[in-house]
């Protein structure tokens, strides 16, 4: 670097740091005695390699925590972005200072940040594969067991993707929809659709999965829902002006996500039950006791986070094509 550049880069920090009431002198006899960034301290791949504890000695149990655990990452990302489009995006200085959320936004950035998290649901969709023939069916039948009663359906994440997305009104299941619209949010998260999927199959019964999710989570995702209840991502479509709601690239940002998390996502999970649960005379409960066969087909559910971008004749036929051509091989 030419002296002139370094000159410039001082002066810079020099102002930055000077901003902060700080000395740049102090910070330069600091990184003087710093160490090097490396790879496999900045990622923490010692202790991320750690996290993977089988609770048994099937090889594929292994394969198992980690698809799961890529998963949550996933889903960690896809909350960054919605926190973005929530605060209309974060402003960034040239010297890397926080220049807090901007006052609107822009609908570029909102249809980039919505392409971004339908390609993070698009590459957990096409790697679901590793769940659905990545293991072997008796190894999977008998360490599975040893899991009661934790479930998938105990993703808190996948919860609160849910909650950003819409208003809580649109996840009520759709026989109590009519008579929770005027209800509170307390009120409507009783009657959240994936609550009657969480049900003994025998007895009907609230599972000891769903109580011990709720337990854990119940006012987490109340206050999460309160936060964005006019901020989430339908919230924010609505604010715009007609002509940017209206731009295609927008909608069919929007119309993809749908699909990729009320329709695809579901219906690989109902592939993989499919395949280990489903047996000749009864299929076999999912681990946390969950009515998989009712819960998962995304057109016994029909949830759908923006309803306006559809046509009565879409909603009406919502994921039966999908599952009939994926699941069973047949238009």
């Amino acid at each position: 670097m030419e002296k002139k550049q370094i000159s410039e880069s001082l002066e810079k920090l020099n102002l930055k740091y000077q901003s902060m009431g700080q000395d740049l002198s102090a910070y330069l006899d600091g990184l003087l005695l710093s160490n090097y960034t490396t790879y496999w301290d900045y990622i923490n791949v010692d202790t991320l390699l750690t996290l993977q504890t089988p609770k048994t000695d099937f090889p594929d149990e292994e394969i198992f925590i980690i698809y799961h655990q890529i998963t949550e990452l996933y889903f960690k990302m896809c909350l960054n972005e919605m926190e973005q489009i929530a605060h209309n995006g974060k402003e960034i200085g040239e010297n890397g200072e926080d220049l807090g959320w901007r006052s609107e936004l822009d609908v570029n950035f909102f249809i980039q940040r919505l392409n971004r998290m339908n390609r993070y649901f698009e590459t957990l969709t096409k790697s679901f594969e590793i769940m659905v023939q990545g293991m072997e069916k008796e190894q999977f039948q008998r360490f599975r067991m040893a899991l009661l009663p934790a479930s998938g359906f105990q993703s808190a994440q996948y919860r609160l993707i849910e909650f950003a997305s819409t208003p809580l009104i649109k996840l009520v299941r759709k026989e109590k929809k009519q008579e929770c619209e005027n209800s509170s949010i307390e009120e409507q998260y009783e009657f959240v659709y994936w609550k009657q999927g969480a049900t003994e199959v025998e007895t009907g019964e609230k599972t000891l999965t769903l109580k011990q999710f709720e337990k854990k989570y119940k006012n987490e995702f109340i206050s999460w829902i309160k936060r964005f209840e006019n901020i989430n991502i339908y919230k924010k479509y609505l604010s715009l002006s007609t002509e940017d709601q209206n731009k295609p690239e927008l909608k069919e940002a929007l119309r993809n996500f749908d699909l990729n998390v009320n329709v695809f996502w579901p219906l690989v999970h109902y592939k993989s039950a499919v395949r280990y649960l489903q047996q000749k005379n009864k299929d076999v409960p999912a681990t946390g006791g969950t009515n998989w066969q009712e819960y998962l087909p995304p057109r016994f559910q029909k949830r759908i986070f923006f309803p306006t971008l559809w046509t009565e004749k879409e909603i009406e036929e919502w994921g039966k094509g999908w599952v009939v051509k994926e699941i069973f091989g047949e238009e």
